[in-house]
């Protein structure tokens, strides 16, 4: 059946908005510690090497 006039699914549009948020968080979070690990491992080469 459908909705009744004027009835938005703006329940499901919330929920899809903060879930997709808060995954391109996760990988942007990710990707930052990745890299700053991967500064510290290239640090410690560096230093070893002098």
């Amino acid at each position: 059946m459908p909705k009744p006039k004027g009835q938005k699914n703006t329940k499901n549009k919330a929920k899809h908005s903060k879930l997709m948020a808060k995954k391109i968080n996760k990988k942007k979070k990710e990707e930052a510690t990745r890299k700053e690990r991967l500064k510290v491992i290239v640090q410690n080469q560096i230093n070893k090497k002098e």
